[in-house]
Order: structure tokens, then sequence, then C-alpha cells
């Protein structure tokens, strides 16, 4: 089909198909999608064109239903995650440019930057609403659950982290600090993905609708892994 008469043409051919309702015609791409009140079998619809030998139609290939599927959940994980993720790339960008501007690349010094936009970064989110950040967190956290001020506590901290990191307050009391919190606030996140709990992750506050997942996991990893680095630095 090269012109809206031959547009028309088959249109007419097509609709003239007995349980046929509507024919829609893209010329450029060279589609015909068809409307139906049944099941018209495609040799059927090719039989109405069949005086016309310049219109052919033929059924169009579509992906397996499980590659659409798939295709569909990673375009959903990467928009549920996406503030996160970013979140992740501007500190780990930051830090990295940090050491790059500095000429002389420390790998100690990376860390010590990385921890101090983590915790910063990490704790605004958390007292942008603090209350709903504290009543997610209790449902999750072994000593919120318990204790719920924590949460309150948490963030704080949290942000007192950040600035002990970012202006090297004592590096051993700091990374020790670190490393038990962070030890005590991984247990509440992997009990919540091993027993595959619906629940919002608290890490970026009540901002973002962020479900737990093997994410949090990470974060929390990530900060322990550091401070027992810089810890064993020490011995």
């Amino acid at each position: 089909m090269t012109c809206s008469g031959c547009k028309e043409k088959v249109q007419g051919l097509l609709t003239g198909v007995e349980g046929v309702q509507k024919v829609s015609i893209d010329l450029g791409q060279g589609e015909a999608v068809i409307d139906m009140n049944k099941h018209i079998p495609t040799p059927e619809l090719q039989a109405a064109l069949k005086d016309y030998p310049a219109y052919q139609l033929s059924e169009k290939a579509l992906p397996p239903v499980s590659a659409v599927v798939e295709e569909d959940e990673k375009a959903s994980w990467l928009k549920t995650y996406r503030p996160v993720l970013l979140v992740f790339g501007y500190i780990l960008g930051i830090s990295l440019f940090i050491e790059y501007a500095s000429g002389n690349a420390d790998g100690m010094r990376w860390m010590n930057h990385f921890m101090a936009g983590f915790f910063l970064v990490f704790s605004f989110f958390k007292l942008l609403n603090l209350e709903s950040f504290a009543d997610s967190y209790a449902m999750y956290d072994v000593v919120a659950s318990r204790w719920h001020a924590w949460g309150y506590v948490y963030a704080f901290l949290e942000l007192a982290l950040g600035l002990a990191f970012l202006t090297g307050f004592y590096p051993m009391a700091t990374n020790a600090v670190t490393l038990v919190i962070m030890s005590i606030s991984i247990v509440g996140v992997l009990q919540s993905v091993l027993n595959k709990r619906k629940i919002q992750c608290a890490c970026l506050g009540a901002v973002f609708n962020l479900p737990m997942s093997t994410i949090t996991i990470l974060e929390d990893a990530a900060m322990i892994g550091m401070s027992a680095i810089v810890l064993l630095t020490y011995l």
C-alpha cells in the first residue's frame, strides 16, 4: 500500500469480512490492526484480498510471551529502584571525582569520602519525614521493632556518622560504630528478604516507595565491608 486510496480499498475489503468490526491501517509501517467480534482465521482474511494481488496480508510475528514478561519485569525493576541507583551513582561519581582531582588516588580515602556521602545523603532523605521513616523502620529493624524511638535516633546517628567521615573525626571510633550499627541493621533486612516480606524499605526514608530487596542488603553490606577494611588497617 502506497497511498490513501490503497488504504481505503484494503480497509473496505477487510471490513466486508463477517466478524470484522474495525480495520486500522498504518501506511508507514505497512501494518493493519483488525478488531473482530470473533476469531477469524488468517486465510479467510487473505481470501478477501484474492482479487487484488498487489495487496498481501500475513500475520505479524510476535515475541514469545516469556520474553515480553521478562522485558516488562526488567523495565519495572529499573523504574522501581531508579531513585536509589541514582543516589548511589551520584555518591560514587563524586567520591571518584575527588580522588581524580587530588591527582593521587587513595583507596582508603575514597572509602572515607564514599561513606561520608552515603550517610549524609541517606540521612537527609530520612529527616525529610522523620516520623514516617521511624514507622517504616520499626516494621523490620530488630531494634526499632522493640524500641520505636530507635528510628528517630538512627536518622540522626547516620547524620553524625556522615559528618564524622567527612571531617575525619576519630576514624577508628567512627568505623567501629559504623560496623556495629550496620551489622545490627542488616539483620532485620536479611530476615525480611529471606522471608519474602513485601514491606517498604526505609533506606531513603518515606520519600520513595522502595520495596525491601537484595538492594538493601547490598547497601548495608557495603558499609559493613568498608568499615571493616578500615578497622583492619589499624590492627
